[in-house]
């Protein structure tokens, strides 16, 4: 090869992308936690405001995550040993937050890329302690996945339809 010839880098086309936009879905949830302002309003906002821009993963992350909150939370509360949601550092919460939608409703990404991604915020943005945190709670869910029948997104996408097709009896 040529000694001057620049190698490829294909990280950095790929790498950021997706994770950036976790990170800003992240900043708009931790951020209408701790001022208390619905997250859709601040969402509306940031868009709006378009500095910097909101990467559209990111839009579907934040909607994604508060339209489904409660299910994810109550889950969160299950399967975290020894912890409540309140007890939780607010950015370990809501990485978590991410991470779980990712995981059980965002069909385009892996289980492994949705754990990594979190786990990878968590030691970017929290405590020591929360990148094994993050990581144990979320394969925890991993290895329920299979029984949250009721979660998986081909079920639930399609309901609302269903019933206007039923021939009245």
């Amino acid at each position: 090869g040529h000694p001057h010839r620049r190698l490829p880098q294909p990280r950095l086309t790929r790498m950021p992308a997706r994770s950036k936009a976790r990170k800003r879905a992240l900043d708009v949830l931790f951020e209408a936690e701790v001022r208390g302002e619905p997250v859709l309003d601040l969402l509306n906002e940031r868009v709006a405001d378009a500095a910097p821009p909101v990467a559209p993963y990111a839009v579907e992350l934040v909607r994604g995550v508060q339209a489904r909150r409660d299910r994810i939370d109550e889950l969160l509360a299950t399967y975290a040993e020894g912890w409540t949601l309140g007890r939780m550092a607010a950015v370990d919460r809501n990485v978590l937050r991410i991470g779980t939608y990712e995981l059980l409703w965002a069909d385009d990404v892996p289980d492994g890329v949705a754990i990594s991604e979190a786990v990878a915020l968590a030691r970017d943005l929290s405590t020591d302690a929360s990148p094994g945190f993050v990581n144990g709670l979320l394969a925890r869910l991993l290895e329920v996945k299979p029984t949250l029948a009721e979660d998986q997104p081909t079920l639930a996408e399609d309901q609302p339809t269903l019933a206007e097709d039923q021939p009245s009896a």
